[in-house]
C-alpha cells in the first residue's frame, strides 16, 4: 500500500537528520560536518588523509546533488525545497536509481572499511553512528537484519544501494529501506 504522507514524513526525518547544524537549511556546512564525524566514528583520527578523504567524498555530494538546486542568492536548500525535489524522484524511477545509486556507491566507498564490498554489521553501525550520533547499537541490529534481505550478514552493493533508494523514494510503508536511519516512526516492536 503507498501513502504519499508517509513518505513525505520519511523525506523530513531524513533531512532533519542530514541538517547537522539543525538550522533549517541544508549547506555545505552540513555535508562538512557529516563526512567528519563519520571519518571520527570509522576510527580515522581527525587531520588524517582518509578524513580528509571522506570529507571531501561529502562536499562533492553537495556540490554535485545538492548544490544544484540551491535558490539563487542562497546558502543552502530549506527543508521545504529538499523536501519537494526529492519526493520527484519518487516519480521517476530510473533517475532516481541513477541520482541515488551514484550516492549509494560514494557510501559504500566510505563504509566498507576493510575494502571487501560487503557492509557488516559493525561498519553499517560505525557509519551510520557519523551521521546520526544517537543511532544505537541496537537500532542498528534491528535496521541492518531489515535490510539484509537475502539474511547472509552482510549488505552488498545491490542491498545497500536499495535500502537508500528505497529510504528516499518508497511510499510504501513496508519496504525495508524504510529502515536506513533506525526504525520507521511507524514501525512496531
Amino acid at each position: 500500500m503507498a501513502d504519499q504522507a508517509f513518505l513525505t514524513a520519511k523525506i523530513e526525518r531524513g533531512f532533519d537528520r542530514l541538517d547537522a547544524n539543525g538550522n533549517g537549511v541544508l549547506t555545505e556546512d552540513d555535508h562538512v560536518e557529516m563526512g567528519r564525524r563519520v571519518a571520527l566514528a570509522l576510527g580515522h583520527p581527525e587531520n588524517s588523509p582518509e578524513t580528509r578523504r571522506i570529507i571531501d567524498a561529502y562536499t562533492s555530494i553537495w556540490r554535485e546533488v545538492h548544490l544544484p538546486f540551491v535558490p539563487d542568492g542562497g546558502e543552502g536548500i530549506p527543508k521545504d525545497q529538499f523536501v519537494a525535489s526529492t519526493r520527484t524522484l519518487a516519480e521517476d524511477p530510473e533517475a532516481a536509481r541513477a541520482s541515488l545509486g551514484r550516492l549509494a556507491e560514494t557510501y559504500l566507498r566510505i563504509a566498507d572499511i576493510d575494502q571487501d564490498g560487503l557492509i557488516g554489521p559493525s561498519e553499517f553501525l560505525a557509519f551510520q553512528r557519523g551521521h546520526f550520533p544517537a543511532f544505537s547499537e541496537d537500532d542498528a541490529a534491528e535496521a541492518f537484519s531489515r535490510l539484509d534481505a537475502d539474511g547472509d550478514g552482510v549488505l552488498s552493493a545491490g542491498e545497500f544501494t536499495n535500502a537508500i533508494v528505497e529510504f528516499w523514494t518508497s511510499p510504501d510503508p513496508e519496504a525495508p529501506g524504510n529502515w536506513w536511519m533506525g526504525r520507521p516512526s511507524f514501525a512496531q516492536a
